[in-house]
């Protein structure tokens, strides 16, 4: 039966064996038969396995990852059990030199380990090279890869090319483009077909066809892609219609507030609606106000909706017919606008409207009653 030797003795035998030291030949005329060789062999390995993984791990100690990412990482991504020391410091001084602070690094790495194994030249070189032609500023590229470590998941000619393909078809200018990719890369994780063509179907059946206007809505909001639309886009479109919006009430949604399609009926919409029920608005004056200024649907109702009403009632003295005839109040900010204008208005003798008071901006507004 073999006696092993001490893990010292095939730490040196794993060494002498990856370096190209010691042929398969010369294991057998020191260790005797082919099946000694076959376990000595096998314990090398393994050590040497573990000898990479200890150095990998020095890595991850020597750049100020703690005891718990590390683990998470291991967990999450096998290969980095066989990554050397010298491979992960290649892919960090490259990212390094690329722009990303030192300071940032760990963090793009917890997202994702994998990104210090992959080829340099053969992966992330390539995909770098065509971010670069799509940025206006140098910071561009390496904040996009903050943003989205996973980028490099994703091949430059298999993803990139065909989604800028997609993207111009829609009439997208390529400037517009690169500052979408740049600005939510996440895009390149999305498939074509069908994600971004139900999407594309989606605005068709609201009636937004003319002109490039889908291209227009994906440039306003490049993060509308990434949300589903049979969870989330279309039960949206169905609550806004149950609310009162017509037709080209939606279109109007979709081009200039493509935002409020993107927040949860449950969570969000109804609630907000409910709370202008519960405060003396009917349904006639919640579609009317909805159909004005369609994010009053998504703003917050302790921070904005309820000051705001409790404002306009007690302090302005106003009734909820006057919100309805002029939506747009809660458009503006209650201590930057409402309550310095009220003030200010408030010293005149003559009535005004909340269209008066708020139709000006504060340059116009200062001009015309005074300095605010």
């Amino acid at each position: 039966m073999l006696v092993w030797r001490e893990n010292e003795e095939l730490g040196k035998l794993s060494s002498s064996l990856f370096s190209g030291l010691m042929s398969l030949n010369a294991l057998i005329r020191v260790y005797g038969s082919d099946q000694n060789c076959a376990v000595i062999f096998a314990g090398a390995m393994e050590v040497s396995s573990s000898q990479n993984s200890s150095s990998i791990l020095w890595f991850f100690k020597d750049k100020g990852f703690d005891d718990k990412s590390i683990h998470d990482m291991f967990k999450r991504c096998k290969r980095l059990e066989n990554l050397r020391r010298e491979k992960a410091s290649e892919n960090w001084d490259y990212l390094r030199n690329l722009g990303i602070q030192e300071r940032k690094l760990p963090s793009v790495i917890i997202k994702c380990p994998k990104i210090l194994t992959f080829n340099v030249d053969a992966t992330i070189e390539p995909m770098v090279q065509c971010l670069k032609t799509l940025a206006t500023k140098p910071d561009e590229v390496a904040t996009a890869i903050i943003k989205f470590p996973y980028i490099f998941s994703h091949s430059a000619e298999g993803k990139l090319c065909p989604l800028l393909g997609f993207l111009e078809a829609l009439g997208i200018p390529e400037k517009q483009i690169g500052k979408m990719v740049l600005l939510n890369p996440r895009m390149l994780s999305y498939s074509i077909e069908p994600k971004l063509t139900k999407l594309v179907e989606f605005f068709a059946k609201l009636g937004v066809k003319e002109g490039g206007m889908i291209g227009k809505i994906l440039v306003k909001n490049p993060f509308i892609m990434g949300y589903n639309v049979e969870k989330r886009l279309q039960p949206t479109a169905d609550f806004l219609k149950k609310v009162g919006l017509t037709e080209p009430d939606l279109q109007k949604v979709a081009v200039n507030y493509p935002e409020v399609l993107c927040r949860d009926v449950n969570k969000v919409l109804k609630p907000n609606s409910d709370f202008l029920r519960s405060h003396g608005f009917d349904d006639r004056q919640i579609a009317t106000v909805v159909s004005g200024y369609p994010p009053v649907l998504i703003k917050s109702i302790k921070n904005s909706l309820e000051p705001k009403i409790k404002f306009l009632v007690e302090v302005m003295g106003r009734r909820i017919q006057d919100v309805v005839d002029y939506p747009d109040f809660f458009r503006h900010g209650l201590k930057k606008s409402l309550e310095l204008r009220q003030r200010i208005l408030s010293q005149r003798s003559e009535d005004f409207s909340l269209n008066e008071m708020l139709y000006y901006n504060r340059k116009k507004f200062c001009l015309k009653y005074g300095s605010t």
